[in-house]
Order: structure tokens, then C-alpha cells, then sequence
């Protein structure tokens, strides 16, 4: 019998939903793919070399005939502090040039509306890998997502040169919505996992988690444990629907996107 691929990302805060297929009660019924960049996932799935897998939400948009996994999710409801935007001290409006981390395609779309649909004017745009320092050397400001972007929170008290400008807080500002950054995708649900059972033991495992990311996050126990509990949301309430169909309007509305799709479940 062949397993079922799925494909993740290795972020922390991917870490509950993987948890129970590294080391729990689904281990062994999927082969896990394990990839720093989450745009890796989505490419995995759009050529079809895994079953599903958790990926930016803009991939839905993306890839023919892909479906959303319903309940489960990388979210928040306010602030993330892993995805943000940094500049050398200025406010987002003086911003003339933004490097982007394109590791994620759903939060360097949302810089986009950020900057065009709430702030009103259009920088100039940079690929670039996710290093702080390098980025703000040649830029006014860089996309930071993921574990980098938490490690330069972790440490923002000690750099009063740099501005830090949460990009789900910003969202929040404007739309009275949360922000859904990633989902479980398939074109066809594989058989034998279950999704939303290995998020909740993940959940029950933070301490785990905690500890096994204790060397690579600059971030205490108990700052880390609320970084999971109250930072990030792993499941799709109405306010979190409700942000993610309005990113993908925005998405439509300023050419990110061919045109919005509405939501269709596994």
C-alpha cells in the first residue's frame, strides 16, 4: 500500500500540525516533506509530487483544481510577529523600495495590498533571501516571514535603529478581519490521515514543540509557549473566513490574481 505525500514547512509555527506525523499517532500513515520555504510545498502540489499539502493561501488561486481542507490553518486573529515588515526607522509611508522574502507568495501579495490598497502608493519591489541586515542595506524596508521574522522580534529591543510593522496587525487595522496565512490544500483528499485530529494533538504536545525549537528561536519558554497559543490560531472561525475571502478579492482587485475563486472544501 503507498503512503499518502503531504509537504510542510519546517517553521515553528507549522510545528502542531506536523507534530502528530513525526511523532504521534499518525506517524507512519503519510510520508512527510519538510521544507524551509512554504512556496516549496505549493510547488510540490501544483506538479503533483504530493497528495496535499500546507501551503500559502494564495496557492488556492493558483493551482487548478486544488481544494482547502477544511477547519484547519496557519492564522491570527491580530498580531503574528512572524510575518512583518522592517525598515531603518521609517513609517511604512516613506517607503520608496521593500525587499521581499519570497518564501511565501501569500505574504508578499499582502505587502502589495498593504502598500496599494491601504497606504495608497506603489514602491519599488525586490526579490531578495531573508536576511535583515543585507535586505535594509540596498532597501527602505524587507518582508521578513517565518522564523527569521520571529527571531528579529525576539530581538527588536536591542535594535532601536529598526521599525517593525506587523503585517496581520496591519490587516486587522483596516479590515476588522483576521488573516489566514496558510492551509492544508489537495486536489483529492488521501485517505487514512486526518487533519484536524493531528492539529489537536499537536496542540497537546506544545511542550514538545517548545523544546525542540529551543535552540533555533531566540525566545524564551514562556514567550515562545504564547507566541502558539495567542499569536498564531490553527483553526478557521467566521472571522478568519471572512479576512481570507476579502484577501482574495484584493488579490483580484489589484491584478495579483486572474480572478477571486470562492472558497471550495475536500
Amino acid at each position: 500500500m503507498n503512503l499518502p505525500r503531504i509537504s510542510a514547512s519546517s517553521y515553528s509555527n507549522t510545528a502542531p500540525l506536523i507534530w502528530s506525523f513525526l511523532y504521534g499517532s499518525q506517524r507512519g500513515k503519510a510520508e512527510l516533506i519538510l521544507d524551509n520555504a512554504p512556496a516549496r510545498s505549493a510547488e510540490l502540489l501544483a506538479t503533483g509530487r504530493v497528495d496535499a499539502a500546507l501551503v500559502p493561501v494564495i496557492a488556492y488561486q493558483t493551482i487548478p483544481e486544488v481544494r482547502l481542507f477544511p477547519d484547519v490553518c496557519v492564522g491570527s486573529l491580530k498580531q503574528v510577529r512572524s510575518v512583518c515588515l522592517v525598515t531603518n526607522g521609517q513609517d511604512l509611508g516613506e517607503v520608496g523600495s521593500v525587499a521581499l522574502d519570497v518564501s511565501s507568495k501569500t505574504s508578499v501579495a499582502l505587502t502589495k495590498i498593504v502598500f496599494r490598497e491601504f497606504l495608497g502608493h506603489e514602491p519599488v519591489w525586490a526579490a531578495s533571501e531573508p536576511d535583515a541586515d543585507k535586505m535594509l542595506q540596498e532597501h527602505d524596508c524587507a518582508l521578513l516571514i517565518g522564523d527569521p521574522a520571529l527571531s528579529l522580534n525576539a530581538g527588536a529591543a536591542a535594535r532601536d535603529d529598526l521599525k517593525i510593522f506587523d503585517l496581520a496587525e496591519i490587516w486587522n487595522r483596516y479590515t476588522g478581519t483576521g488573516f489566514v496565512f496558510a492551509m492544508w490544500m489537495a486536489k483529492k483528499a488521501p485517505g487514512g490521515i486526518d487533519l484536524a485530529a493531528a492539529r489537536d494533538e499537536g496542540l497537546s504536545h506544545v511542550e514538545e514543540i517548545i523544546m525542540n525549537y529551543s535552540d533555533e528561536i531566540p525566545l524564551d519558554g514562556e514567550e515562545f509557549r504564547q507566541y502558539l497559543a495567542n499569536n498564531i490560531t490553527y483553526s478557521v472561525s467566521e472571522k478568519l473566513e471572512a479576512g481570507m475571502n476579502l484577501f482574495f478579492d484584493l488579490c483580484g482587485k489589484h491584478g495579483l490574481i486572474e480572478k477571486a475563486r470562492r472558497l471550495a472544501y475536500v
